[in-house]
């Protein structure tokens, strides 16, 4: 064998173990790095986590659905329903106004239709609502001659309407707002339609009409502004003497119709913990938060209060600043702060929309305005304070 051979093969040999060794420290370097962690981090291989997978056992986080989402017209805003939301209540189209407009001619087709997204899509289902004194069909409180109606007979078409809704969806839509809105910021009881033909017992037989029509349903009764004191006071009255009547009532639905320094949060907590003290559960049914300029002093939710339209009252009409986008996100991450504080307490949390162009305060309480009231904006983004619930129940 020629000398200049065997110094070859040797340099081979030695080629060959280097490249050996090369490959075992790759492999054994890829088998000690860590696996992309389930956060939201800055990491681009992190799988990223969902809203409604961050609060998963904390309370469900739901939304508001509209006409064009439910028909199927917005697809990039049901895709961030079924991504981030778990829970899902009909904006109008479960009202009487919409779902009887006529005396004895019901129309199902959008109600069925919510009702059957929710369940091909495992989401809770909010019934919303049974008995309110606004968008009620004027029928109702009308006899054949424009007479109003006498007290049996309100009764008696508040029974069937009752029953009739929540009989078809019985053992489908999970919870009810049953009544809605039925007492004042002095803590009186309105007195719409139903409460002076009825009396204040409409209430108490509307639960028990409900309970009739659905026995494993939760009923809750719903209201705004219900981190007014006199209010708070007024609710909590209401539950007391309605549990004490034996009447099936199962929670309190807190409308979380706020603004960018109105109502104290420590208001708010302070029904949280009343209404829980009553031994019902508690949901944020309305979560959202204005940013416009009230016209009022009032920062409930009182539909027939409406203003005309100025300029100065639409100050955002080309885009929001970055430095009330900043308010904005802290005032929401200190609400889900709250919340967080007392899941134990609270069932759901119900978004009043998907995005900011969904929502009602872009026309309420004056029509025409630019609000950015959700936590997601109008091109569907999440914004900030999405990411920091997210870390912040991560953490």
């Amino acid at each position: 064998m020629p000398l200049s051979h065997g110094i070859n093969q040797t340099k081979n040999n030695q080629k060959m173990k280097s490249l050996i060794y090369l490959l075992l420290s790759a492999v054994l370097l890829l088998s000690c790095k860590p696996k992309a962690s389930h956060t939201s981090g800055n990491s681009e291989n992190a799988e990223k986590v969902t809203l409604s997978q961050a609060l998963n056992g904390k309370f469900l986080i739901g939304t508001a659905l509209n006409m064009n989402q439910i028909n199927g017209q917005r697809p990039d805003e049901i895709k961030e329903v079924k991504t981030n939301f778990n829970s899902i209540v009909a904006e109008n189209c479960m009202k009487s106004g919409s779902l009887v407009p006529t005396q004895g001619k019901y129309d199902f087709t959008d109600a069925d239709k919510f009702v059957a997204f929710g369940e091909e899509n495992k989401m809770v289902i909010h019934g919303h609502t049974l008995i309110w004194h606004s968008q009620t069909p004027k029928w109702f409180f009308k006899d054949s001659l424009g007479k109003e109606v006498a007290r049996d007979e309100l009764i008696n078409r508040m029974k069937n309407h009752i029953n009739t809704v929540v009989t078809r969806y019985k053992g489908r839509v999970n919870t009810w707002d049953v009544v809605n809105e039925a007492v004042l910021d002095d803590g009186s009881l309105r007195k719409s339609k139903f409460y002076t033909i009825i009396g204040e017992d409409f209430i108490k037989l509307a639960f028990e009409f409900a309970h009739e029509a659905d026995p494993d349903a939760e009923l809750y009764y719903n209201d705004y502004s219900t981190s007014n004191r006199k209010k708070r006071d007024g609710i909590v009255r209401l539950v007391k003497s309605l549990k004490e009547n034996g009447v099936p009532i199962h929670g309190v639905g807190m409308q979380g119709h706020i603004g960018l320094d109105n109502p104290e949060i420590e208001e708010f907590e302070k029904s949280i913990i009343a209404f829980s003290d009553l031994g019902v559960k508690v949901s944020i049914t309305e979560f959202d938060i204005t940013v416009l300029p009230s016209p009022w002093d009032n920062q409930g939710a009182e539909v027939s209060a409406n203003f005309e339209y100025q300029e100065k009252m639409n100050p955002y009409s080309k885009g929001l600043p970055d430095s009330v986008s900043t308010v904005f996100n802290k005032r929401c991450l200190d609400y889900f702060k709250l919340f967080l504080k007392h899941e134990d307490k609270i069932d759901k949390v119900n978004m009043w929309g998907v995005n900011d162009g969904d929502s009602w305060l872009n026309n309420w309480p004056v029509r025409g305005r630019t609000d950015y009231p959700l936590i997601f904006d109008r091109n569907n983004n999440p914004k900030a304070v999405v990411d920091s619930i997210i870390r912040i129940v991560n953490n």
